[in-house]
């Protein structure tokens, strides 16, 4: 699909949205530019995303519209920029929900090819910002879960759901990895692509449009470094939720311990008692039945009683 936006009685932005190979060839033809395909806005090199030829730009940034699938997970997609001084072209293959407000806002006054270019720029950077802001509010949730001394309380008094919530909150934070990478790959474009820009537009861009580039750069750069803290903070709850699991496993396999070796001595005993000979002097003994129980009894609780006194169970 289409669609051309015009300021004034000049076109500046045509906007394309999931176009096929033969639309994008229509394009080429009736702007005179040479607008890539899919195929060719996928590639992960720099020198790829970023062109500069004949004071035209041709720029790919990866973009993650946050709108799940059936199956669940974030869906990575390229979004395109063919920019000269007086024409913006975008290549989009998704729905992305800033476009709409970004219509809007183009609409509000006349604008020029770069400004527009611009606004999708500073609309992607406060995009990424929200997104961050997501997840840290997610991590603060599920740091609660792990470390709130209510929580644990309550951990305490249900130990058959400890288990279940660790998994759970393991998926969780793989999940907020995942969707981190999303953000860390479009931030990192766009922190190669404003002083690019910048650099080579310095002959035909205006001082506003600099301007605006430099402050996206340091927003770039703040939300980079913002990013490495959540990374940090993700593993750092990573690395308690396994340490959390490894204790229950510990702990399952210390009160299994006990028991066994609980176990021994009146398994011992009644193995001994149980023994078929002839010439035994316990069988002779009038309450030689309950003394046996009562030994047997005993030579377990005294192992228990052992164990909690040294603070084993």
């Amino acid at each position: 699909m289409l669609t051309e936006h015009k300021s004034g009685d000049k076109l500046v932005w045509v906007d394309l949205f999931n176009p096929t190979n033969e639309e994008i060839a229509q394009a080429c033809t009736v702007y005179q530019l040479d607008i890539p395909p899919r195929e060719q806005l996928e590639e992960i090199e720099f020198s790829s995303r970023l062109q500069y030829e004949d004071e035209v730009f041709t720029i790919s940034v990866p973009v993650t519209p946050h709108k799940k699938p059936g199956n669940g997970e974030d869906v990575t997609t390229p979004l395109g920029f063919v920019l000269t001084r007086d024409i913006l072209v975008t290549i989009r293959f998704a729905q992305l929900h800033t476009f709409e407000a970004i219509i809007k806002r183009v609409a509000r006054r006349p604008r020029s090819a770069p400004d527009i270019f611009m606004v999708i720029i500073e609309a992607l950077v406060d995009y990424s910002a929200d997104r961050l802001e997501e997840l840290r509010a997610e991590a603060l949730k599920i740091s609660q879960r792990i470390f709130h001394k209510e929580m644990q309380q309550r951990q305490k008094n249900e130990v058959a759901n400890v288990n279940t919530m660790l998994r759970d909150i393991l998926i969780e934070i793989g999940d907020m990895g995942e969707r981190l990478s999303h953000i860390r790959d479009t931030l990192l474009v766009l922190q190669r692509l404003t002083p690019y820009v910048a650099e080579h537009g310095d002959g035909w861009m205006e001082a506003e449009i600099k301007a605006r580039l430099k402050m996206a750069g340091a927003d770039v750069v703040s939300l980079n470094d913002y990013e490495v803290h959540l990374t940090d903070k993700l593993q750092f709850l990573l690395d308690a939720d396994l340490g959390f699991i490894s204790t229950e496993q510990s702990d399952l396999f210390k009160v299994m311990t006990i028991w066994s070796t609980v176990g021994i001595p009146p398994v011992l005993l009644a193995g001994i008692w149980g023994m078929n000979f002839h010439v035994m002097p316990e069988l002779a003994w009038h309450d030689g039945y309950p003394i046996a129980l009562g030994t047997i009894a005993l030579s377990a609780i005294i192992p228990l009683m052992w164990f909690k006194w040294r603070g084993w169970w």
